[in-house]
């Protein structure tokens, strides 16, 4: 049996307004009166509508997450993370994936607003990024992994210039010279890594060899694959691939072609996924508090929307450099 609010009102004889008063717990109701309300909800089964209640309050205790590449584990345990977070505060999340593609980032921004969400966790393609304006959306957006424009919005990021640096500084440090790199060409994240690792690059006087990719495994095996078909004195002594499924593309096609990490060509990368630690010899990689900042962007998203006229706060998070046998001293 459908039932409806008029329902219970007709039960405990009371009006539709009376009864929605003593359901949200707004306006005067005498204690007699709600007792005999609630007794004609228990004795009805009745169940009020929630979705029809967050509309009329204008607050939809829903959180928007959109991802660049859910295949990507960083992207898998930051939304475990927000996810883990609003459950605690009572709030849902509408997980969606861009493919860091401009046009489904676009419906999904939509979709956002249509739905009314309270706030938005937000992954940007470079574009976006670029050209985002807060006061386009009505909720509040907090970014991860990538920021927008100086003060355009809240946002949690890793040190990627320091950390790519860090890469070549460490793999200079252990004899190699002819440093390559591949970079994802859809996100801020890859050209802030590009930037560090041809400083550091320029710093020691060595050239910069570097091709930005589609972000995933396949056009990591396609330019490996390349570069390893290079004469041997010419080809890379090192590679840097700046995202955990570029570092994995590399590895599958170095292997395939029978060349062993740290002993016939270096490799090192960005995101410490479970594998990098199982194969042998173990991947060199940047640990990214991954959890963490999945975490604080949540806090960030709170704090913005008990006090939407704060300034706006980017939070930079340093990585951890986890020195493994892919690159071993020459």
């Amino acid at each position: 049996m459908n039932l409806r609010i008029k329902d219970v009102a007709e039960a405990a004889g009371v009006s539709v307004t009376t009864v929605s008063r003593v359901l949200s717990n707004n306006g005067p109701v005498r204690d007699a009166v709600r007792q005999r309300v609630l007794g004609a909800i228990e004795q009805l089964g009745y169940r009020p509508n929630a979705a029809a209640r967050r509309l009329r309050s204008g607050d939809t205790a829903t959180i928007g997450l959109i991802v660049s590449d859910v295949r990507n584990p960083f992207f898998t345990e930051v939304s475990r993370a927000v996810e883990d977070a609003a459950y605690q505060q009572g709030l849902r999340v509408i997980l969606c994936n861009t493919d860091e593609n401009s046009e489904k980032e676009a419906m999904y921004l939509r979709l956002m607003e249509e739905e009314r969400v309270t706030g938005c966790i937000y992954s940007p393609t470079h574009d976006a990024a670029q050209r985002f304006k807060a006061q386009a959306y009505d909720f509040p957006v907090v970014m991860i992994d990538r920021a927008g424009p100086a003060g355009s919005a809240d946002a949690v990021v890793l040190d990627n210039r320091d950390a790519a640096a860090r890469l070549v500084e460490h793999l200079v440090e252990r004899g190699y010279r002819r440093i390559a790199g591949l970079f994802g060409n859809a996100s801020t994240t890859g050209r802030e890594r590009h930037d560090g690792f041809a400083q550091a690059l320029g710093r020691h006087g060595l050239p910069v060899r570097a091709e930005f990719v589609e972000p995933n495994a396949e056009s990591a095996l396609r330019h490996v694959g390349a570069w390893l078909a290079d004469d041997p004195a010419s080809r890379p002594d090192a590679i840097v691939a700046s995202n955990g499924l570029l570092l994995l593309g590399a590895y599958r096609e170095m292997r395939a072609r029978g060349a062993t990490p740290g002993a016939d060509i270096a490799l090192a990368g960005f995101d410490n996924d479970s594998w990098t630690d199982l194969v042998t010899p173990g991947i060199t990689v940047i640990a990214q508090p991954v959890y963490e900042i999945g975490k604080i962007a949540m806090q960030l998203l709170t704090q913005r929307l008990a006090d939407p006229s704060m300034s706006t706060r980017s939070l930079v998070l340093p990585g951890e450099l986890v020195i493994r046998g892919s690159t071993a001293a020459r």
